[in-house]
Parts: C-alpha cells; sequence; structure tokens
C-alpha cells in the first residue's frame, strides 16, 4: 500500500523536523496544512520536500478531513506534529505495506518535561492512525477529537510506539488546560446547571484520585504528581467556565 502522511501545524518550528524525519521511507506522499505560521514551520517542512498549504484553522476535527480529502494515496497515516514514529513502529508499518488489510492503531507514549510518562491512564494510550481513504473521519467540534473508521474495516494493532512530546514545561501544561477548558465548556454548557455544579465539585477530585492513585501515577514521581493535578484542575475548569456561560444566557 501506499501511504499519504496528513499533519497540521501552527507554529510547530521546534517539533515538525522530528515528526518528518520519521516519516522518511514511510510515506510516499506527506501534507503538511499549517494554519499560517509565523515561525520557521514552513521553511523546515520545505527542506523534506512536503505538500506544503496553507490554511485558515477550521477546527481539530474538519482540519483533519480536509487533510485527508486532499491525499493522493489509498491510506492515510495521521500525526500531530509533536509526535515521531519510533524504529520499532517504523517497522511495524513497513511489514503491514506489503499485505495492507483494514485499519491500524498502536500504542503512544507522551514525554513530559523531557521524561516518558508511563502511568497516569497516559500509557499504554492507544491510538488509531493508519486508515484507508473514505473509509475513516475525524469526530469531535471542539477539542479531543476521535478518528471513526467504518464498522467494516478490521484494525489490527501494530507493535511499536509513537512518540508525543506532549508538554515541554509545567506552564504549557496549565496554558493548555485553560484554553482546552474553554472549549469544553462550550459543549457542556447545554447540560442543566444542577448537573454542571454537582459535577464541578465531584470531578476533579474523582479525577486525581483516579489518576494519581489508581492508574499509579505517583510512580512517575514529581511529573506524574504535575500531570494528575493539573488535569484534575482542566476538569474544574472546565464546569466552572460552562456554568459561567450558561448564567451568563
Amino acid at each position: 500500500m501506499k501511504i499519504s502522511a496528513v499533519v497540521i501545524t501552527k507554529n510547530e518550528e521546534r517539533n515538525i523536523r522530528r515528526c518528518l524525519a520519521s516519516l522518511q521511507g514511510v510515506a510516499e506522499e506527506v501534507i503538511v496544512l499549517d494554519s499560517f505560521s509565523e515561525d520557521d514551520t514552513r521553511e523546515i517542512c520545505e527542506e523534506f520536500g512536503v505538500r506544503f498549504i496553507e490554511q485558515k484553522w477550521l477546527g481539530f476535527a474538519a482540519t483533519k478531513n480536509l487533510g485527508n480529502d486532499l491525499a493522493t494515496h489509498p491510506y492515510i497515516l495521521s500525526l500531530d506534529a509533536d509526535e515521531q514514529l519510533t524504529t520499532e513502529l517504523r517497522n511495524s508499518i513497513l511489514k503491514a505495506k506489503s499485505d495492507p488489510n483494514g485499519a491500524y492503531s498502536f500504542n503512544r507514549m507522551a514525554f513530559y518535561c523531557g521524561k516518558p510518562i508511563k502511568h497516569c491512564g497516559w500509557y499504554p494510550d492507544r491510538k488509531l492512525r493508519i486508515f484507508p481513504k473514505g473509509k475513516g473521519r475525524w469526530t469531535g467540534e471542539y477539542v479531543h477529537e476521535t478518528l471513526q473508521v467504518d464498522e467494516d474495516v478490521p484494525v489490527t494493532h501494530l507493535k511499536g510506539d509513537l512518540l508525543h512530546y506532549s508538554y515541554y514545561t509545567v506552564r504549557e501544561h496549565l496554558d493548555r488546560a485553560e484554553r482546552y477548558a474553554s472549549l469544553a465548556a462550550q459543549e457542556l454548557a447545554a447540560q442543566p446547571l444542577g448537573r454542571l455544579r454537582f459535577k464541578r465539585a465531584v470531578s476533579p477530585r474523582f479525577r486525581f484520585f483516579k489518576m494519581y492513585v489508581l492508574q499509579l501515577g505517583f510512580l512517575d514521581g514529581k511529573h506524574g504528581y504535575d500531570v494528575c493535578r493539573i488535569t484534575a484542575r482542566e476538569v474544574r475548569l472546565k464546569y466552572q467556565k460552562a456554568i459561567q456561560r450558561k448564567l451568563e444566557g
């Protein structure tokens, strides 16, 4: 099978080179949909000979679906700019290309402030990212988009990890949690006010307990604690922001 890799970008100069280098020899075509980056993202992409397309931001799912539609090969590999294929995963994909069958998933390991997070519910983080063109679409209007493939498409899990360089600093995590909470609040605001207040009181505590204790986040040390506490904070913020939106009419 031949693969078109699709990557969306916005000011990703610190990540995109690593991502594109890992696609060399795996994808016959690489499409980068860029939301008018103001750094060196374009120049780096051009070094790799990708199809670089400037595109107004449509949202995560819609932008990725546009990239899928632009693909010219029968299979699509979707990556984020801050992700990288490991050697083992590259080899698994190359093997699958010789006898393709349906869609493919693999595990993702996140790096937090330079350290791999192996607990907190973050690993193994199974992701479905390779699929036949026309057989899968991204869904999710606000945040945390999900790839859905047609029911008749079998899914095979490949060996090897996808590395995700999620946050370089705690400050970055705090800032993104604030943005994601604002996006999630837009959807949550449709829920009854009483339910929102209940969830604001209960959900953050439960999320921290689940991640830090039940999912062994404490084994990841200080970084694990930061992951759990900021995630719980994001949960509280999204309900608080939803309540505010509802009260403001």
